[in-house]
């Protein structure tokens, strides 16, 4: 049964950092620039061996109560799923908003969402657009806008926007910063997987955010309110680099496939398009020479 919208809902944003001190001043500092200022701010240590964690628990003195930090048992490293699922439980806000350690949140942010959640009570996630942010370190460069590859401003019903949305459809997923969720269906669904850890962190969210596309009533919002930090050593770009996109994507499709076996889940168009993106890797020769064949024709 779903929480009751209150007027005032308290929002805990969890920030879970590994070694970034270069950034989480910044990151910390646009949540306390919130114009929507009823939130609490976990900062959940993964283990860090920089001055993040001073800069961390320096804020958590500075504002007590409202800042908190956390870490793992021994100051253990256990991975950017748990760290955050170690937030969640310690959260008492009826929504959880994540914000990743070097990204960056424009003031109104969080009041934009909440009032989205008055407008549409029956929605248990809102995501938004994202700003690529490319300025902070090349000013010659400019920011793109990535909107969510779905139709704008709308409610989509389970399990509809895994239809639409990358890593089955087409459409741009969401970045985890523009995410605001309703806690107790984030804990339902059990938050992160733990499993996704390391170079396959890079589908952590996307592994979170298909439990909530098959259960949840989710709102698409074409505002952008989160800058989303482009950098070379972040994990999509190092996973590209090392050439380990595919088996990571190949362990996504695999977790799912189970995931719908476990939990029942039947749904045809669902299991089409699991089917097609799996194709590559269950059949990677039929797969090669149907590529190869295509472009024949496309040349002719």
């Amino acid at each position: 049964m779903k929480n009751m919208h209150h007027d005032n809902p308290l929002v805990s944003v969890i920030i879970a950092f590994l070694n970034e001190e270069r950034f989480l001043t910044e990151a910390i500092n646009s949540v306390l620039q919130q114009e929507y200022s009823h939130w609490e701010l976990l900062l959940v240590d993964d283990g860090s061996t920089d001055r993040s964690t001073t800069i961390a628990k320096d804020f958590a003195a500075q504002f007590k109560g409202k800042v908190i930090y956390l870490e793992h048992l021994h100051h253990q490293n256990k991975g950017l799923s748990s760290s955050r699922n170690y937030g969640l439980a310690q959260a008492k806000g009826m929504y959880v908003a994540i914000l990743d350690a070097d990204d960056v949140w424009l003031p109104n942010k969080l009041a934009n969402q909440v009032a989205i959640f008055h407008q549409h009570p029956e929605v248990s996630m809102i995501m938004e657009a994202s700003d690529y942010w490319y300025t902070w370190d090349d000013p010659q460069k400019e920011n793109v806008t990535i909107p969510i590859g779905a139709p704008q401003d709308k409610v989509f019903p389970p399990p509809q926007l895994l239809h639409h949305l990358y890593p089955l459809g087409e459409g741009a997923a969401p970045v985890p910063s523009g995410l605001i969720i309703e806690t107790q269906a984030f804990r339902e669904l059990g938050g992160f997987e733990d499993s996704f850890k390391k170079e396959y962190g890079l589908y952590e969210d996307q592994a979170f955010l298909s439990k909530i596309y098959l259960r949840e009533k989710v709102y698409v919002s074409s505002a952008s309110n989160n800058l989303y930090r482009q950098r070379p050593e972040s994990i999509v770009a190092s996973v590209h680099a090392d050439g380990k996109y595919h088996a990571v994507r190949r362990y996504f499709l695999l977790w799912f496939k189970d995931y719908l076996r476990k939990e029942g889940i039947e749904d045809k168009k669902i299991q089409a398009l699991l089917q097609k993106a799996l194709f590559q890797y269950e059949y990677p020769r039929l797969y090669s020479f149907s590529n190869r064949f295509l472009k024949r024709i496309k040349s002719w």
